[in-house]
């Protein structure tokens, strides 16, 4: 199980047929769980979910997973982790793909998100899930699309969902504050744009839901201080909004530690279900 953490940060640098995810997910048991495989929320080979659920759901509460990557990679595919820890915990959990940038780029994945939670509240009662709980969890570029997703009405107004559906949003090392203009990113937004027009931390409603931001003390991936930045940006809005710092993680270990497998590695796991608990 150590060799596992350890490799965990050479997944996001190149998958291969015997990578660290693959490894994690091969010890990620399914026995116990539904698992629905490839649903399609649009008309897009990338505009597919996973839906993980417990064997006996009885209106449960809802994740909406959203991988990250730079915007230009991952896959739902790669986080079978995350769909099997939720829903261990209770939750009907949605582990979405959507369309990837250059050929994609902003908005369209936030609008891929926004369709993908109208897919997950139309269709969550099929499943044992409450479509009046759902909650929108996001790692790295994931967690960019969560927020922008949720703070920023536009999105879900146009995917006809009513904003009031969100019960709470989770953000794991998210670049919501950042000149994309100065990095490689910069590939997943428009040539003209401007920080202002596309960042979550300017993009925050006047009624946001509660939110957790999560941080890793030692990510050199994303700064910390985007955390931060969104953390003051929420609380200007008067929102339910906590921060936590993950000392001893960075930015891979902040998701690896979500795996049941993973939870010793660091706190993640606990501070997430506790907060989707608390708002359940």
């Amino acid at each position: 199980m150590r060799l596992v953490w350890l490799l965990i940060p050479l997944t996001f640098f190149g998958l291969t047929a015997c990578s660290p995810v693959q490894t994690l997910n091969t010890l990620t048991p399914l026995v116990g769980l539904r698992v629905a495989t490839n649903l399609a929320y649009g008309e897009s080979t990338r505009q597919q979910l996973d839906l993980y659920s417990p064997a006996e759901p009885q209106t449960v509460p809802v994740v909406v997973f959203i991988h990250g990557g730079s915007w230009t990679g991952g896959s739902k595919d790669d986080y079978k982790f995350v769909g099997e820890s939720l829903a261990r915990a209770g939750y009907l959990t949605a582990v979405i793909s959507y369309r990837l940038a250059p050929e994609f780029r902003y908005p369209e994945y936030v609008r891929d998100a926004a369709l993908a939670v109208r897919w997950v509240r139309d269709n969550a009662r099929r499943y044992g899930g409450d479509p009046a709980r759902i909650f929108v969890v996001g790692h790295s570029a994931g967690a960019f699309n969560a927020l922008e997703v949720v703070m920023n009405e536009r999105w879900l107004r146009e995917a006809g969902v009513p904003v009031t559906s969100i019960s709470g949003v989770v953000g794991l090392a998210g670049p919501y504050d950042y000149d994309f203009r100065n990095f490689p990113s910069r590939n997943a937004f428009p040539e003209a744009a401007l920080p202002e027009s596309v960042l979550p931390s300017r993009h925050v409603r006047a009624d946001p839901p509660p939110t957790l931001l999560l941080v890793a003390a030692r990510d050199q991936v994303v700064a910390p201080e985007n955390g931060r930045k969104m953390l003051a940006a929420l609380e200007r809005a008067n929102a339910d909004v906590q921060l936590n710092v993950i000392e001893n993680a960075d930015h891979y270990t902040i998701v690896g530690g979500l795996s049941t497998r993973l939870s010793f590695i660091n706190p993640v796991r606990t501070r997430v279900l506790d907060f989707l608990q608390r708002y359940s």
